[in-house]
């Protein structure tokens, strides 16, 4: 089982360590290294929130998201990805991005870092409405309750996390243009920039999710619809095969995974020009993260753990949450990438303690080790 999921990720993590090596010998190949290390700490929670979707997709869209996925994280995110801002921001064309990319690196470099504030507030705001709608909805099941139960009340105002969003960006925008002022920088006129940017993020949440959450509902009444089909069928002694909008779900529900795993990549890629300014060795490390992000959602998926820890998806939001606070904070002030990393896991590796803490104490109430079901059931808190 674990060689046939993660058995692409190997044998791209061989090729591209090969290749680095070949391109430029040993230090490349610690790069490479480092940066496939550096993109796997920072993207864990984006595993478990992508295993919480993908698992109500069909084995074929799992699929489509272990190749036509890969391909648009590994070349869209990772490699085109940084030349498009280059592009943007300097406002040259896409071939002289390419050229600045592989002959100057240094300026291509500064190029992408100026663009950083509109990078992160897009990236920021599309995290942080996955996490304030995640906060605010009532469930059964319930972490840190002294937190969620408060705020599951709060969130039955209609229209409330798209409020706070808004308000968290134009506090941030304003923060941002009044120190580029008293600072004396030239960073004041992206201020609007920020602001026009954020708002793009919010927008792009709203459209896909709405979407993905449009056709989940049409596939599920679909569904349901077909179940009393076949049972009609049944009775009558014919057979009737269910048919259901599988694929308008899926490929909505692929889009807004696609969407996701680029706004988590942002702090990947900005935080990979810490180690390395050259386009090839980031594509290749980056790269071979990626693909350990994806075989380790799928792993969670076909091994039930989300149902086994029922916290995980707690934490993974909750580690969103906090990165989408960081990405804005880079906005004006540079926060380490270790410091990115560890939030994440810190938040994940609690929720998977208190999962085990809450499995041990169900199965010494019960006497007897619980089934997926019956810890569904119950609700405690940490």
């Amino acid at each position: 089982m674990l060689l046939k999921t993660f058995g692409w990720s190997f044998a791209i993590t061989a090729l591209g360590l090969v290749a680095a090596a070949f391109y430029g010998g040993w230090t490349a190949f610690g790069i490479v290294a480092i940066l496939a290390v550096l993109e796997i700490s920072l993207s864990f929670d984006n595993a478990v929130v992508n295993a919480g979707i993908l698992k109500k997709m069909s084995a074929f869209w799992q699929k489509i998201f272990l190749t036509v996925g890969v391909l648009i994280a590994v070349f869209g995110m990772r490699l085109v990805f940084p030349v498009v801002i280059v592009a943007i921001s300097a406002k040259i064309g896409p071939i002289d991005a390419v050229d600045l990319a592989l002959n100057d690196k240094d300026q291509y470099q500064q190029l992408v870092t100026d663009a950083h504030p509109s990078i992160a507030a897009f990236g920021g705001m599309f995290l942080l409405m996955i996490f304030l709608d995640f906060i605010f909805e009532d469930r059964d099941i319930q972490w840190l309750r002294w937190i969620e139960r408060p705020l599951a009340k709060l969130g039955k105002v209609d229209m409330l996390s798209v409020c706070i969003a808004l308000i968290v960006l134009l506090i941030t925008s304003f923060t941002f243009a009044v120190n580029a002022h008293q600072h004396g920088g030239g960073h004041a006129d992206k201020a609007q920039t920020v602001l026009i940017s954020g708002i793009a993020g919010l927008i792009t949440y709203m459209v896909v999710g709405g979407l993905s959450g449009y056709f989940e509902d049409r596939l599920e009444e679909e569904e349901e619809r077909a179940h009393e089909e076949e049972e009609e069928a049944e009775r009558s002694g014919k057979k009737k095969p269910a048919v259901v909008l599988a694929g308008q779900a899926a490929f909505f529900m692929f889009l807004y995974l696609e969407v996701l795993d680029a706004s988590f990549s942002f702090d990947g890629v900005i935080g990979a020009f810490a180690i390395t300014n050259d386009i090839v060795l980031m594509a290749l490390g980056l790269g071979i993260g990626a693909m350990y992000v994806r075989s380790l959602t799928v792993y969670l998926v076909r091994q039930g753990t989300l149902d086994d820890y029922v916290y995980l998806e707690h934490g993974a939001h909750y580690a969103i949450g906090a990165l989408s606070v960081i990405l804005l904070v880079t906005i004006q002030y540079q926060i380490n990438e270790v410091i990115t990393g560890l939030v994440g896991v810190v938040l994940i590796a609690w929720s998977f303690w208190s999962s085990v803490r809450r499995n041990k104490a169900l199965a010494e109430a019960e006497g007897k080790a619980p089934t997926p079901d019956e810890k569904a059931e119950v609700s405690s808190g940490v």
